[in-house]
């Protein structure tokens, strides 16, 4: 691909670029269960010289914190009892990229893995990783597309921060849904984004406005699951750091006030060992494509929490809103959670449960897995709902989190497909969120019950 090769690096050409002062700093990064980038900084002669060759380490808390950071009781591989040990960060290397955002930098994505080389299964990249090992046993490769929306502010983050996110300015103050007008007013900061995300290697298709103020998306061009998977992450981080310093602000917030929230649409079709699409045949859906969405219709209340993983995500189904509300499938049809589109090679089944905090090795690994329950039991694909399907009697979408662990820790298929000990692992980050926010006091609360009760 021409856009991985221009902004893509091998160890020979980082060697060269370190040794003619191009690049000084590598940066080795792992995704962490919010879907959030962590990792160092190194010097780049000390990531050729020791880390190439004996890879890295870090503290195993960071699969085991909070959103805050904080440290947490419930996860069976890191805890005070435990010592907080290390876990090693393992470089893959064919992720190898430039960062053209920050001056001289590299960077490069890890797999995590305990000191004897073990995975760390409840690691996003190896749970995704997983599911693609068993579509592979069955000879199948997935390919994914992630679209993922987001709010601009003129407000910097410390700004926003120190506002209380309140009176925030945002880019746009009326809908520029395919504006080219409104879009305008925003552009150099999205051609900026664009471009350096191209510079990294990343296949950059398109920008447009959306609904709300000052809501925009960027779309990259589909790609095997993994890299997908990479690419969102690296993107979205590196999105608000270009804001940040551009003296704006980027929020994927699923659900930041009463208008339209940020949504991620995940577009997942499947491609046989030679390379052919397998969804489609002569007579429209093949036996496998049939199976495999009604594998995602099956699967799709019991795997929420992995499409919605926060307190606020549940805030986006709502009626009208283009987020979904039923557990129901339509040709072309966005009041419904699974869309069917394209034909021939490029028919796909899009997930639009998803929002913009999603996690997308987690949230692509559920499809995968869901997918694969259906094909494995030879579901039977139900009748597209042709239609509302606001106004349907389908089953509902999960309205909270605490609902969604419920389903989560009750299915079979997601102990099955995962394993026990991610499946407790995310139960309890789960557990985590919603004790936090039973414990807070709202505005909502203040408002309403400061004075008159």
């Amino acid at each position: 691909m021409e856009t991985r090769e221009k902004g893509g690096l091998d160890l020979d050409k980082l060697r060269a670029a370190v040794d003619a002062g191009v690049i000084d700093t590598v940066l080795i990064a792992m995704t962490d269960m919010q879907g959030r980038l962590q990792g160092k900084r190194l010097t780049a002669t000390h990531f050729l010289d020791e880390v190439v060759e004996h890879d890295a380490e870090g503290c195993n808390y960071l699969l085991a914190v909070d959103v805050e950071m904080n440290t947490v009781e419930g996860f069976a591989m890191s805890s005070w009892e435990r010592g907080y040990g290390d876990f090693v960060f393992k470089p893959d290397m064919d992720t190898l990229r430039r960062v053209p955002w920050q001056e001289g930098t590299a960077m490069v994505t890890c797999d995590l893995v305990w000191e004897d080389g073990s995975p760390v299964v409840a690691s996003p990249r190896q749970i995704l990783k997983r599911q693609l090992e068993r579509l592979s046993e069955r000879g199948l490769e997935a390919f994914v597309g992630t679209e993922l929306e987001f709010l601009v502010f003129r407000d910097s983050y410390e700004e926003a921060w120190r506002k209380g996110y309140k009176d925030l300015e945002p880019a746009n103050y009326y809908n520029v849904d395919y504006s080219l007008l409104g879009t305008a007013r925003v552009e150099p900061l999205l051609r900026r984004i664009r471009n350096s995300m191209s510079d990294a290697g990343l296949a950059v298709e398109d920008a447009k406005g959306e609904c709300n103020f000052g809501q925009h998306e960027i779309n990259f061009k589909f790609d095997r699951a993994l890299a997908t998977a990479d690419g969102h992450s690296i993107y979205k981080n590196g999105a608000k750091e270009i804001a940040a310093q551009e003296g704006c602000a980027i929020s994927f917030m699923p659900k930041f006030d009463d208008r339209e929230g940020n949504s991620c649409h995940i577009h997942l079709s499947l491609r046989g060992e030679d390379g052919n699409a397998v969804f489609a045949d002569d007579h429209g859906f093949s036996e496998t494509f049939e199976h495999f969405l009604a594998g995602q219709l099956a699967c799709l209340r019991e795997f929420t929490m992995f499409f919605a993983p926060n307190i606020n995500s549940y805030k986006r189904y709502a009626k009208g809103s283009f987020a979904p509300t039923a557990i129901a499938w339509g040709r072309d049809n966005r009041t419904c959670s699974l869309r069917v589109v394209g034909h021939g090679p490029s028919l796909r089944v899009e997930n639009r449960l998803a929002g913009g905090d999603v996690n997308p090795y987690l949230a692509i690994a559920a499809m995968i897995s869901a997918g694969l329950h259906g094909i494995e039991n030879e579901l039977s694909l139900e009748d597209e709902l042709d239609g509302n399907a606001y106004e349907s009697d389908k089953p509902h979408v999960p309205t909270s989190l605490g609902q969604a662990r419920e389903l989560f820790a009750g299915s079979e298929a997601a102990r099955e497909a995962f394993g026990e000990e991610v499946v407790d692992h995310y139960l309890n980050a789960a557990r985590v969120e919603i004790e936090a926010f039973e414990a807070a006091v709202t505005d909502w609360e203040r408002y309403r019950t400061f004075e008159r009760l």
